[in-house]
């Protein structure tokens, strides 16, 4: 990147619940495979598509995020979502972003479920114009694109697929494990695992929330 390029920033947003490998393998792929200055980690605050979802605190969640990014100097914990009210948009937040970071282009990190559910999602063409879409595909999920394509016109040509590891993780399971007493060793950093056990995180939880 030379000094007129603009600065390429991820967006790889959450509930972090705990954060885990495939996350982080996510990123680091996409900061290589795009040449990204940095990765912005974003916990949500207020998940609109989880009602009823009972979240571990943030200041947890946060927490959690900042032990799994520790050791990677190009990823960073954003509370753009976490420090505002809810309900918590993804076109909202990226539009606070380009607030706070004037002229950088944005590269919106997820997986091929959320692809796949994109439509759903509120105002899809507001978010596809503030942010080119990179999708890692996951084991069992498929994007119609010629949908995608006739509800948001152009959406091809905002699309990146990244070459990466199909590590088929989620917190749902994770969480689950730590609560019949399995292992997440190999799973999820270290100190991540560590501050869990700690704080005694997901001993008891009824939630059946992906991730």
């Amino acid at each position: 990147m030379t000094g007129g390029d603009p600065l390429r920033l991820g967006v790889l947003g959450g509930t972090f619940d705990p954060p885990h490998y495939g996350h982080l393998a996510l990123a680091e792929t996409a900061r290589v495979q795009l040449g990204l200055a940095r990765v912005l980690f974003v916990p949500a605050g207020d998940p609109p598509h989880k009602p009823g979802y009972p979240l571990s605190p943030a200041v947890h969640r946060a927490a959690m995020v900042t032990a799994a990014i520790a050791d990677n100097s190009a990823f960073v914990l954003s509370r753009v979502d976490l420090d505002r009210p809810g309900p918590h948009y993804t076109v909202d937040m990226l539009a606070l972003l380009r607030g706070m970071f004037a002229g950088a282009e944005f590269y919106f990190l997820m997986g091929g479920d959320s692809l796949a559910e994109f439509l759903t999602w509120r105002d899809p063409v507001g978010i596809v114009r503030q942010a080119v879409l990179v999708v890692m595909e996951r084991p069992g999920w498929t994007a119609d694109i010629p949908v995608l394509e006739r509800e948001i016109p152009g959406i091809r040509e905002r699309l990146v697929w990244l070459d990466a590891p199909r590590l088929d993780l989620s917190a749902t399971d994770l969480r689950r494990r730590v609560r019949e007493g399995l292992p997440i060793r190999y799973l999820v950093p270290p100190a991540v695992e560590a501050y869990i056990r700690e704080h005694r995180l997901y001993a008891r939880e009824n939630s059946d929330c992906r991730r």
